[in-house]
């Protein structure tokens, strides 16, 4: 997975990837969009403001989804896209405060379908993710944004 393109190897080498402005981070994530299959779930980890909600909209881009339709989905909790080369599911646990409220949710239905799968703040429920989950981290540095990822065992 993580080989498929130069982007990868640099995203989930040590030091990652910096991007300096909202473009650079759109279009990491819409190359690193090559790279996801049916089925890829991706963690995204950071701060508020660290960019999450800016690398789903490239997502969006590299999967064929119209990225004026990617927002935060920090009060619905779940935005589905469809029409592009693979269905994006969009979540945000930020506000989930127990596994029980997942269930709610219905995460281990989304999980099981094939699509991608990007969860913002889903290390805070890190054990309920499948194995070979991405963890994408941003972390923001002077005026910039570093993205690493790995796979979770």
């Amino acid at each position: 997975m993580a080989n498929r393109n130069p982007l990868s190897h640099q995203i989930f080498s040590a030091p990652g990837i910096l991007c300096r402005s909202e473009d650079e981070t759109r279009l990491s994530a819409r190359t690193l969009a090559a790279a996801l299959i049916p089925g890829t779930v991706l963690s995204l980890e950071g701060p508020l403001g660290a960019g999450k909600t800016c690398f789903v909209k490239g997502l969006a881009v590299g999967l064929g989804l119209d990225p004026t339709m990617v927002s935060s989905p920090t009060f619905t909790l779940v935005h589905e896209y469809d029409g592009g080369r693979l269905p994006l599911i969009h979540m945000d646990l930020y506000r989930m405060e127990s596994e029980a409220d997942l269930a709610g949710l219905g995460l281990d239905d989304y999980l099981a379908e094939p699509v991608v799968s990007a969860i913002e703040w889903g290390g805070k429920f890190a054990s309920v993710l499948p194995p070979g989950t991405w963890r994408i981290s941003f972390a923001i540095e002077e005026s910039a944004r570093r993205i690493r990822a790995e796979v979770l065992p």
